[in-house]
């Protein structure tokens, strides 16, 4: 008798990157959308009434998370119950039923010097393996919690960290989106110049995670913690110059400053790129240069989910 091909279940299928899983060309026929109305992740019981025909082989897509940065500063309460219940929860359920779990989390994991502090800054992209250190934010701390205790509850469990994740259509909220709408109702745009990192279209990172679901628990990536992000690093002024280049506008309307210009709840890292090393050795093909990436994402005018 064949084996029964799996179930691929996607959480937080309603959000930015469960949205581009979903359009992706190359997505499996047999998948199971779940936004936050299908379920809650971080009460246990919706997670296992969702999930209650999971099988062994079928294979859980963690998207769902708190990403208000700034929110969960003072939301922390919520923020930890989806960044760090919600990944137990599932982690609990596939470990149960033989299944996989890939779990999506961040460049905030790492502690890393703040963009308004005056401490060394770091010039090598980070390897899975180094030390997070204690993140600085809620986010980045709920987020690492949510990491550790998902390989705790199921070993198997693989992590992959991104960044700086845009779908970069007119409507989005994400960076790109909104500096799309600032060129077109305002003469010039003040953006930080002193914060490095790699801009990731959803798309690219959708492909990333299909070709990582496709391939399998084995042991390169079984219980791995991976980083995938578009290739490249640069600030978020150079990125909101090249959008402005990307829909004929003059890159020159553009203006850096500082993050200390611009003070946030949540203290942004001066430097968070990912090396995407261990994901070329588990045999998966490098996301292409964030440049590229972008001019794709500007021409194929994709929306975000409002």
């Amino acid at each position: 008798m064949a084996a029964m091909s799996p179930t691929f279940f996607v959480i937080g299928a309603t959000g930015q990157l469960g949205t581009a899983l979903r359009a992706d060309a190359d997505a499996p026929a047999n998948i199971r959308a779940l936004g936050s109305a299908d379920v809650d992740i971080a009460d246990a019981a919706s997670v296992s009434t969702a999930l209650s025909d999971l099988g062994p082989g079928d294979v859980v897509l963690n998207c769902a998370a708190y990403t208000d940065v700034d929110g969960a500063e003072s939301d922390t309460a919520r923020a930890y119950a989806i960044n760090r219940d919600g990944p137990a929860n599932l982690a609990r359920a596939t470990r149960a039923a033989g299944a996989w779990l890939i779990h999506v989390s961040t460049d905030y994991v790492f502690a890393g010097a703040a963009a308004t502090t005056t401490a060394p800054r770091r010039a090598q992209p980070y390897q899975p393996g180094d030390a997070t250190g204690t993140p600085e934010t809620v986010y980045g701390a709920s987020k690492l919690a949510g990491e550790q205790l998902a390989v705790e509850l199921d070993p198997a469990t693989t992590i992959v960290r991104t960044a700086w994740v845009y779908t970069g259509g007119p409507n989005s909220r994400d960076f790109v989106g909104t500096m799309r709408r600032l060129e077109a109702s305002r003469d010039t745009v003040s953006v930080v110049d002193d914060q490095t990192g790699s801009p990731t279209y959803a798309a690219d990172l959708a492909a990333g995670l299909w070709e990582l679901a496709a391939r399998g628990r084995d042991r390169r990536v079984a219980g791995a913690v991976l980083h995938a992000t578009n290739s490249g690093s640069v600030t978020w002024f150079a990125v909101a110059r090249a959008v402005f280049a990307e829909v004929g506008a003059d890159p020159d309307r553009v203006q850096p400053c500082t993050t200390a210009q611009f003070p946030r709840p949540a203290p942004r890292p001066a430097y968070s790129v990912l090396s995407p090393t261990a994901w070329a050795e588990a045999g998966l093909a490098p996301l292409r240069d964030w440049r590229a990436a972008l001019h794709a994402a500007v021409t194929l005018d994709h929306a975000s989910v409002d």
